[in-house]
């Protein structure tokens, strides 16, 4: 891929260099202009506001980790990421 069709995703500049790649074999770029370093077409998907509240609810019930990654089709390793921040973040509430 030419690195003038590459466009920073956080600043749109398209001073853009190749920076390796990840694990799967996509190519990884790296912004000049910001600290940004991005695959082009990632293949995650940005988690919805329901899917946020029913994550929250079945970790309140008591649901297994490996429960509520399968129910939502999330990664247990971003599960464990999230309620190990939101227990640091909120040691009085710990989902809201």
């Amino acid at each position: 891929m030419d690195k003038k069709t590459v466009q920073c995703p956080k600043c749109g500049s398209l001073n853009i260099v190749r920076n390796g790649s990840i694990a799967n074999g996509e190519k990884k770029f790296s912004c000049k202009e910001c600290p940004r370093q991005f695959v082009e077409n990632p293949e995650r998907r940005r988690i919805a506001d329901a899917e946020w509240r029913m994550i929250d609810r079945l970790l309140l019930e008591k649901i297994s980790m490996a429960g509520v990654a399968g129910a939502v089709s999330i990664s247990k390793r971003w599960l464990q990421q999230y309620v190990k921040k939101n227990e640091m973040k909120s040691e009085g509430r710990l989902f809201s």
